[in-house]
């Protein structure tokens, strides 16, 4: 077997079904078992799915595990010499898995993707750096992230992604929504960290992998991906990708982007961001205030969000000693 296919399941089987087709009728060339693993949907999904395509390999959780623990489990069973992870809301284009398995069994790399786009062609953020001590994290906060995003670009600091890959283009982790490894990086790094619930789980993980090699963006080869369209419809938000601070989807980020950096880069990193977080608020009702003040509006308009904001740094103020002491926890906020 060349390649095993995986994807997690909730409650989104009309995506699985189109990616399954596209999966189908792109790949003709190589041998690839197809793997869903549900994470406890309570829904039809199993008999939608099986019934148009009966030969995937079902994997039923008795709850919803998450990102990595689901994906663990179907590692677990996998027969492939590579192990793809693939999002329920995907589409894959011009044979992208044949092309893909063959350039990389012949290559030396540990992992791999394909250049993401979004539906309307235009490339999405597939390949990323790390930067030290996941400060790109700060990014998002309101006023102080933009502060410091204008200081990075003052600086002339490294972009921490990759907008478009080149033809083959070395990064130091890859999006979660199509992530090829080895059988035997799997073996030599082990798998998922199932302390994740969601979020950052890929970053922890391609940073282990990152040690026994390079990890690479093809490109040239492209896979459609809708972005959060599974993550959107489950936790009933409105942002997409990784700005929402404000909701419970955005402390499940924020705990699993601090959680990460506890475990990729100590206790001194970690509590850096969290200080920066704690103090980004109190100065996030101040600058809102003064900003709406001096453009005639509402001075208070933007602090019902900004308590959100707040009360989401108190719980993770919580699950700090927890998070510190880096013993095995389900951080599962959703």
């Amino acid at each position: 077997m060349d390649l095993s296919v995986i994807i997690v399941n909730y409650k989104s089987a009309a995506l699985i079904v189109d990616a399954i087709r596209t999966v189908i009728e792109q790949t003709t060339a190589i041998s690839y078992e197809i793997i869903v693993v549900d994470n406890h949907s309570q829904d039809n999904s199993q008999q939608l799915i099986t019934q148009h395509y009966p030969q995937v390999r079902w994997v039923q959780m008795d709850y919803n595990a998450g990102f990595a623990r689901a994906n663990n489990a179907g590692m677990r069973i996998a027969l492939g010499d590579m192990l793809l992870l693939l999002n329920p809301d995907t589409l894959v284009l011009d044979h992208a898995l044949d092309t893909v398995v063959q350039r990389f069994r012949a290559a030396s790399h540990a992992a791999c993707s394909v250049q993401l786009l979004n539906p309307d062609g235009s490339p999405q953020i597939t390949g990323n750096y790390f930067m030290k001590g996941g400060l790109n994290h700060l990014l998002p906060l309101p006023y102080w992230g933009a502060l410091l995003r204008r200081l990075g670009y003052a600086l002339n600091t490294k972009v921490p992604n990759v907008r478009s890959a080149e033809t083959e283009q070395t990064v130091d982790w890859i999006n979660g929504a199509f992530l090829m490894v080895k059988r035997a990086t799997i073996e030599k790094v082990g798998m998922m960290d199932e302390d994740f619930f969601l979020y950052a789980e890929e970053t922890e993980w391609c940073s282990r992998i990152k040690r026994t090699g390079t990890l690479v963006v093809y490109g040239d080869l492209h896979v459609v991906h809708l972005q959060g369209e599974t993550a959107q419809a489950t936790f009933e938000s409105s942002d997409k990708g990784y700005y929402d601070l404000y909701s419970h989807k955005g402390l499940q980020l924020m705990v699993s982007n601090h959680l990460r950096v506890r475990k990729q880069y100590g206790v001194g990193w970690f509590f850096i961001l969290l200080l920066n977080y704690s103090f980004a608020v109190p100065l996030a009702f101040i600058c809102s205030f003064l900003e709406n003040l001096f453009r005639l509006r509402n001075p208070f308009q933007y602090w019902q969000r900004l308590w959100q904001l707040g009360a989401n740094v108190g719980k993770l103020w919580q699950l700090t000693p927890t998070i510190i002491r880096n013993q095995p926890y389900f951080y599962k906020l959703l």
